[in-house]
């Protein structure tokens, strides 16, 4: 399977690669991820031999799609979608399982809740199901490993982008390559956004800096070193209302229920990050990484808490609160990668280690009116709502025409100071038996340790976790071009969850949730350069929880999600460029005494995606194609309506089904010198792709277009 660009042309002839040393991340080249370097899967395997469902969207692609962020990737990717994250943060639901941790840089932990840009990336690698050996904690679903650009030794170039969209937003990063000298170079990426959409009040900045230097003293020894600023602020949109039916109610499409002034969120991140990859002899190879993060943001926002469309349709309540995160992130990772040879039988060896050291310190004020004392209040509905922002307080008039103000300095909700030491080890051994048969064993060890202060209630909780996660594989390959696998694989998440503000109250007893995933799947390149990968899974969750009943006891409530997934991906003729996914997902709460419940949330039944890319002429091209998303439930319960009479309706809110048509058109002005238009959304489709919460509803954006102009030298 060979990385090429959509126009059926190396993606090199445009994006600048070096093929063969990339740092920390998979490098597609033949049919093998070259894996000299820590990435997804670590060693050398054949993509066709992984024995897991996965997606690699190179530099080139997401310049061409005019991706300028995760979630449109996730868009186009069978398995996975979005959530809102509370519209500020990166949020995925991998095969039905919600995260906002696990998401990776160059194969290193990167957690803290923000958006993360593209502009410094070589690739994005999303992987599904279980991933606890390579990974760790968490990783229940799926995970996302960004994958940066390296300097390259010996060559110069550059390169970079301006564009802007309908909206009004405007965007410029830059690519700079230099031979400073024999054996050394340094890169330079940097990116400045300037945002807007189709919300009201929505503005913002996202600034990007990322310089890096690689160091090869010899054939065998190479040294990179990367700091990254980011500089993020933009208003924060969580939103509009369901109805009595459960859907959201498309007259308030156009309402933000926030405060102007008020909703926003702020962050300021320094990357550091360095590793040494060494070949001690023709068979056995070191990574050695060390990624330090220091991350300061804030989150400030109003949202509709509550909403009943049968007693007051025409007002709404507001809840709001403002939250602070401190954290500094230490890992030390290595590995060591050797082939051995038993007799006839071949060996991959993965042996590794992990240290993360974590202090965090966040903290949460709930709003306070001062005419309910409370952290709601309720505001009649109109655009824009009767909010006015300014210097920590939000003024406004009650329904009764009352004024109100509110301050985010009286009620402390939350204010936690974490500190966490993680100690990791783990085995892996790639066992080619026969050509026809090879075989995955591995598991690993972690050691999860958390001290949490709660300053608020004056208390200090401490807990160890000690989980080892197994895995195991087996691939049948009646011919080269084909693989048949099945694999088996284990996580955990500890009960402090993903942000570690808590152990879960007063349980801290309680054991981690576990995961449990079978998967079984064909990889088929059955033309040159088009694949397809089918492939069934079942996903169990386990939770120990306090019994309603007596809360001395446990209960184990579980939930399972199976599912298939599809992708379609490659060249189905010379300059006929195709990505196609489908994915079917089912599942169901089991409570403790094996009674199914309701279907979880934010778990479409069908997704489907498909992109054509048409090279037309040496110089000019087009692209079409469509995502859809079937219908999905907001929360894993139901809501009761009670109108003034009395009378009452049960629904449960869901997110209507859609289906959004994309398209581009791009010009090659010369071999360095590219024109192209992104279009969203060509029927102009009101949708609503994810939600948060019951009155939390994100609108999809209307018809709207960007246009770049790419350049290099």
């Amino acid at each position: 399977m060979t990385a090429q660009a959509e126009d059926g042309a190396p993606e090199e002839t445009f994006v600048e690669s070096d093929n063969h040393v990339q740092g920390q991340e998979i490098v597609v080249e033949g049919e093998f991820l070259y894996s000299d370097q820590v990435n997804a899967v670590r060693t050398p395997t054949p993509i066709i031999n992984v024995p897991q469902s996965l997606s690699i969207v190179t530099a080139d692609e997401i310049e061409r799609r005019g991706y300028t962020s995760i979630g449109q990737i996730v868009d186009y990717t069978p398995g996975v979608t979005t959530s809102q994250g509370e519209g500020h943060r990166d949020s995925i639901v991998f095969r039905g399982v919600r995260s906002t941790a696990d998401f990776f840089i160059d194969g290193m932990r990167d957690d803290v809740q923000y958006y993360r840009g593209l502009y410094n990336l070589e690739q994005v690698e999303i992987l599904r199901g279980p991933n606890a050996l390579l990974f760790g904690r968490g990783g229940t679903g799926g995970i996302v490993n960004r994958v940066t650009k390296k300097a390259v030794v010996g060559e110069n170039f550059g390169g970079g982008q301006v564009a802007v969209d309908t909206f009004g937003e405007f965007g410029v990063q830059g690519d700079i390559n230099l031979a400073a000298a024999d054996g050394v170079a340094v890169r330079f990426n940097a990116s400045y956004e300037n945002l807007a959409n189709h919300r009201d009040f929505f503005d913002g900045k996202r600034i990007g800096v990322n310089p890096t230097v690689r160091i090869q003293p010899t054939d065998s020894t190479t040294i990179d070193l990367s700091y990254e600023y980011a500089n993020h602020d933009q208003f924060v949109d969580r939103g509009i209302l369901t109805g009595a039916d459960g859907r959201p109610v498309e007259a308030f499409q156009d309402i933000v229920f926030g405060d102007p002034e008020l909703n926003f969120t702020q962050l300021e991140a320094h990357l550091l990050r360095a590793s040494l990859q060494q070949e001690f002899s023709e068979n056995v190879k070191g990574v050695f990484s060390a990624f330090y993060g220091d991350y300061d943001k804030l989150y400030s926002n109003f949202y509709a808490s509550d909403y009943n469309p049968l007693a007051s349709p025409d007002f709404v309540t507001l809840d709001g609160y403002v939250d602070s995160t401190q954290r500094e992130n230490l890992i030390l990772s290595g590995n060591l990668i050797s082939d051995v040879d038993t007799g006839s039988i071949h060996h991959t060896i993965l042996v590794g280690g992990e240290y993360i050291s974590t202090s965090s310190d966040q903290d949460r004020f709930n709003s306070f009116w001062d005419t309910t004392s409370d952290d709601n209040e309720i505001f009649a509905i109109a655009r824009p709502l009767a909010l006015n922002g300014g210097m920590g307080i939000g003024f406004a008039t009650d329904p009764n025409g009352v004024p109100t103000s509110n301050d985010f300095t009286v009620d402390i909700s939350d204010d936690t100071r974490v500190s966490i030491d993680v100690f990791s080890l783990y085995l892996q051994d790639e066992i080619e038996v026969t050509d026809w048969l090879h075989l995955i064993v591995g598991g690993r060890y972690d050691s999860f340790d958390i001290e949490v202060n709660n300053v608020v209630a004056n208390d200090l909780r401490t807990r160890r976790d000690e989980e080892f996660s197994p895995r195991g594989g087996i691939i049948l390959k009646p011919q080269d071009n084909i693989s048949i696998y099945a694999s088996y694989s284990q996580s955990f998440l500890p009960r402090s969850g993903e942000q570690f503000a808590n152990i879960n109250g007063g349980n801290d007893a309680l054991a981690p949730d576990t995961f449990t995933n079978l998967e079984a799947g064909i990889k088929w390149d059955f033309m040159d350069g088009l694949s397809l990968t089918a492939a069934i899974f079942d996903i169990e969750q386990s939770s120990p929880q306090p019994s309603d009943t007596d809360p001395a006891t446990l209960d184990v409530i579980d939930s399972n999600i199976q599912g298939a997934e599809l992708q379609l991906r490659g060249h189905v003729a010379e300059g006929w460029f195709v990505s196609a996914g489908y994915s079917h997902l089912d599942g169901a709460q089991v409570d403790a005494f094996g009674n199914e419940g309701l279907r979880p949330r934010e778990l479409p039944e069908h997704t489907f995606s498909l992109w054509n890319q048409v090279q037309v002429t040496d110089r000019f091209g087009l692209g079409l194609g469509l995502t859809h998303q079937g219908e999905s439930f907001i929360t894993n319960g139901n809501v009761t309506y009670t109108g003034l009479g009395g009378d009452s309706v049960t629904t449960r809110a869901t997110l209507p089904a859609y289906t959004r048509i994309d398209a581009s058109a791009f010009y090659e002005v010369s071999d360095n010198l590219r024109l192209q238009v992104n279009v969203e959304n060509l029927t102009d489709t009101l949708y609503f792709p994810n939600s948060h919460s019951t009155h939390q509803v994100s609108v999809g954006a209307p018809l709207n277009a960007r246009f770049a102009v790419s350049g290099r030298f």
